[in-house]
C-alpha cells in the first residue's frame, strides 16, 4: 500500500507542482519547449507505470481494507456517470481547445467557443473526474480511494492549474476567452454568459463516444480483469 501513496503522489505532484505552476517557465526557459515537453511526458509515462504496478500489487495484500460495498443502485449509476465522462473525454479531445496541450494557437479562430466549450472549457479533466468518482462509488478499498481519489484530485485541481498557466503565458487572450466559458461544467450557461447548444457538440463525437462507451464496457474485463456485467 506504501509504493501505491508513494506512485499515486509522485504522479499528482509532478502534475500540481511543476506542470502548473512556474516551475515549467523556468524549466522550459532553460531546457527548449520541446525537450521539456518530451521530458515530462517520459517521466508521467513512468508514473502511471509505476501507479498501475502499484495498484495491481495491492489486490489481495494485507491493508487493502474494503471500507464500503457497492450496491445495485451505484452500479447502476456507475454506468450513467461513465457515459457522461467518455462524452466529456471523447467531445473535448476531438475539439479545438486552447486549454489542451500545444492547442493555444486555436485562441486566434474565430468563433472558438461553441459545442462542448460552451458548456466547459476543460471536458477533457471534467470527463477524468467523472470518471473517478464513478470508480470509487463501486470500488471501496483502501488501494482504489488511494488510485481513483488521487486522480479525481489531480483532475479538479488541474483546471485551475491549466488556467493559471495559461493566464500567465496569453494575457489578454486568455482573459477574453475565460470570460466567456467556465471552468466548472454548465456555470456559464446558468449564468447567461453562454447557450446549450448540443448541435454544435458534433452528432459523430456523440456516436463515437457511445461507441468508446459500449467497447469499454465489453472490454471490461479483459483490459483490467474486472466484469461489469453481471
Amino acid at each position: 500500500m506504501l509504493n501505491l501513496i508513494a506512485a499515486a503522489t509522485f504522479f499528482v505532484l509532478i502534475h500540481l507542482l511543476i506542470s502548473g505552476t512556474r516551475v515549467r517557465d523556468v524549466l522550459v526557459l532553460r531546457l527548449g519547449a520541446g525537450p521539456y515537453m518530451g521530458l515530462f511526458s517520459l517521466v508521467s509515462l513512468l508514473g502511471i507505470v509505476w501507479l498501475g504496478w502499484a495498484f495491481a500489487g495491492t489486490r489481495g495484500a494485507p491493508g487493502n481494507e474494503v471500507i464500503w460495498g457497492m450496491g445495485s443502485l451505484t452500479h447502476g449509476l456507475q454506468f450513467v456517470l461513465q457515459l457522461v465522462a467518455v462524452l466529456f473525454i471523447v467531445v473535448g479531445l476531438t475539439t479545438a481547445n486552447p486549454t489542451s496541450v500545444r492547442q493555444e494557437a486555436a485562441l486566434d479562430r474565430p468563433e472558438l467557443v461553441r459545442g462542448i466549450l460552451r458548456i466547459t472549457r476543460h471536458p477533457f479533466l471534467w470527463g477524468v473526474a467523472v470518471w473517478a468518482l464513478g470508480h470509487l462509488l463501486v470500488n471501496g478499498d483502501a488501494a482504489s480511494l488511494v488510485l481513483f481519489g488521487s486522480m479525481l484530485a489531480l483532475a479538479l485541481f488541474g483546471t485551475a492549474s491549466i488556467d493559471a498557466k495559461r493566464k500567465r503565458a496569453l494575457g489578454a487572450k486568455w482573459d477574453q476567452f475565460a470570460v466567456q466559458t467556465s471552468n466548472t461544467p454548465f456555470l456559464a450557461i446558468i449564468q447567461g454568459r453562454q447557450r446549450l447548444a448540443l448541435g454544435e457538440l458534433g452528432w459523430w463525437r456523440i456516436a463515437l463516444a457511445i461507441a468508446v462507451w459500449v467497447a469499454l464496457i465489453w472490454g471490461h474485463p479483459y483490459l483490467f480483469g474486472v466484469a461489469v456485467l453481471y
